[in-house]
């Protein structure tokens, strides 16, 4: 693809190792174009160094200027980067060929480089890291909202980090919402928590969710007993569903058949309704990215994807479990992150 134009923050910084919230990237033959305002004109200049730094008081206008005087014929672009408006202004008389194709910077990006894998996997352990960090801090009688606040604080780092997502912590019924938002119940021994957090580190995120019985020094492990029969009961079957399907999580399948391990299991165990998510998704600049391990998706999975598995069981007006781990897959099936 020689032709192309960018402004999603994270596919032009993969492109070029730089981006910001107003920005246009041009791929045309073998030469690049930035193209920001002077707010950040001087941090683009001394980051990136494969492309021309345009500096412009209307990015759009300087992007037609620059289109026209290429003498561009053909353009690749997602439809889902720019507003109807932005499109609108940019596309204008330009008698250029724009040719949509959705989300192609993350079909570039699906397969991981080595590189990347071990920014990834450093992601990841510094975000288990931090779920160690929080377990040590949720005390009795701490809200929803008040550990979610500690789990952000924690997971920034004193600033080092990022967080790919705001934090999920949700409580017993709570948890029977796969995304809650912190209400103001009070944890108490004895308790579901269900915790879903990431950080990004070098704009690479991490994902996890452990769901855990409150108590004690209780931990943020997959090795969980709950009190509670039937949690228990529906504990061990999202374990070993996700289980299946990290065992099934190799090159040359079908992402649907990563999906169907842990979603058939599930479904026999009498659970198939409370089961109504994808098993997965890709995990790289973007928390949601491709592949993505749904029942429809029929991409062939190859070393070098990188993506969650994540089953769940949800009851609703009682509580939820999910437990999450990122994989990459190698050559002969797949690595937990």
């Amino acid at each position: 693809m020689h032709n192309y134009i960018l402004k999603d923050e994270n596919a032009v910084y993969f492109e070029c190792g730089y981006s910001c919230d107003n920005e246009i990237f041009i791929k045309f033959g073998d030469k690049r174009f930035f193209i920001t305002d002077s707010r950040y004109a001087i941090e683009a200049r001394a980051r990136i160094e494969n492309s021309e730094v345009i500096e412009s008081k209307d990015i759009i206008k300087s992007a037609r200027v620059l289109l026209r005087s290429l003498g561009v014929r053909d353009m690749v672009f997602n439809p889902s980067d720019f507003s109807h408006f932005e499109f609108a202004n940019l596309s204008r008389d330009l008698h250029l060929n724009f040719k949509p194709k959705n989300e192609f910077s993350k079909l570039k990006r699906q397969v991981k480089s080595s590189l990347e894998i071990e920014i990834l996997r450093h992601a990841a352990q510094l975000g288990a890291s931090k779920f160690d960090e929080l377990s040590k801090i949720i005390k009795e009688g701490m809200s929803e909202k008040l550990i979610n606040f500690n789990a952000e604080n924690i997971l920034r780092d004193s600033g080092n980090l990022a967080l790919s997502f705001d934090p999920i912590t949700a409580i017993n019924t709570n948890a029977a919402k796969a995304h809650a938002l912190p209400l103001d119940e009070r944890i108490k021994n004895g308790d579901l928590l269900l915790v879903d957090a990431g950080v990004k580190y070098q704009r690479y995120c991490s994902d996890r969710t452990r769901t855990v019985e409150f108590g004690d020094k209780f931990e943020f492990s997959k090795e969980q007993k709950f009190t509670n029969s039937k949690q228990n009961e529906i504990y061990h079957i999202v374990k070993e569903a996700q289980s299946l399907a990290i065992k099934a999580a190799k090159p040359g399948v079908k992402a649907c058949d990563i999906d169907a391990a842990a979603r058939n299991f599930i479904a026999k165990n009498g659970y198939g309704d409370c089961f109504f998510h994808s098993t997965g998704h890709g995990v790289g600049l973007d928390i949601h990215e491709f592949p993505i391990i749904s029942p429809r998706s029929s991409t062939i999975i190859e070393p070098g994807m990188v993506f969650s598995i994540e089953p769940g069981i949800y009851i609703e007006g009682e509580f939820g479990v999910r437990i999450e781990d990122v994989v990459v897959i190698t050559n002969d099936g797949c690595e937990v992150l």
